[in-house]
């Protein structure tokens, strides 16, 4: 611990903005693999619960997903089958609005994660400049021999040490990023199989429904008066 410390200080003053992206990468990246952990472990249970419910009563697939409005895939169930009796064309566009809202969640993250990819070389390169520029300093031209050799070198060691500190931090939240943009691909193809195959369910159904429809408002006009 106290050589990592004496590494840190070593690094000079960028190793302070480069520790706090390390820090918010490190945060970030537990609260995903929290957000996915619970998503990927549930989701199977409550689509195939609420899409064996909608093929006998949709009413009861609508409870089931209620129940599981805590899950991304509760919430967007549940949205079509709360309309009242939509037509085919208003479920889908249903399904699509609440798919869009939970991707959007999906993406929380990332725009820092892409920021922290990009910004923690371009620190360990100011690192390398001023590291550098604190060489140059200490070095006395003419009389090479008599430099300071503990001062030569901690310019390097800071130049050395904030570059690579910067690639390792840019090439953690990359690898982050890019196993939650996978994920996000997968559940976009989950959510759409999920989506089409309840589509499909109240399709089915909706002959029914709007048959019965018809049927109410044909019985409920008025007998014609003869004359």
């Amino acid at each position: 611990m106290a050589r990592l410390f004496d590494l840190f200080v070593l690094g000079g003053p960028v190793m302070w903005p480069l520790l706090g992206l390390s820090v918010a990468t490190l945060a970030c990246a537990l609260e995903r693999a929290w957000f996915w952990l619970q998503l990927l472990r549930q989701e199977d249970r409550v689509a195939h619960e609420v899409l064996a419910a909608a093929r006998s009563d949709l009413s009861k697939a609508a409870i089931l997903a209620e129940q599981a409005q805590s899950q991304p895939i509760g919430r967007f169930l549940l949205a079509p089958l709360t309309l009242k009796q939509p037509t085919p064309e208003t479920f889908r566009l249903a399904l699509e609005a609440a798919g869009d809202r939970e991707f959007v969640k999906m993406r929380q993250g990332d725009k820092l994660l892409e920021t922290v990819v990009a910004l923690a070389p371009l620190l360990g390169l100011l690192g390398t400049v001023t590291g550098l520029i604190q060489t140059f300093m200490n070095l006395e031209l003419g009389d090479v021999a008599s430099t300071n050799a503990q001062s030569a070198t901690q310019g390097i060691g800071e130049a050395l040490i904030t570059t690579a500190m910067g690639t390792i931090v840019a090439i953690v939240a990359l690898v982050f990023f890019r196993v939650f943009v996978t994920l996000q691909a997968r559940q976009v193809e989950y959510f759409s199989g999920i989506g089409s195959d309840l589509e499909l369910i109240y399709r089915q159904v909706w002959p029914e429904i709007s048959g019965t429809n018809d049927a109410a408002s044909v019985t409920s006009l008025p007998e014609p008066q003869l004359p």
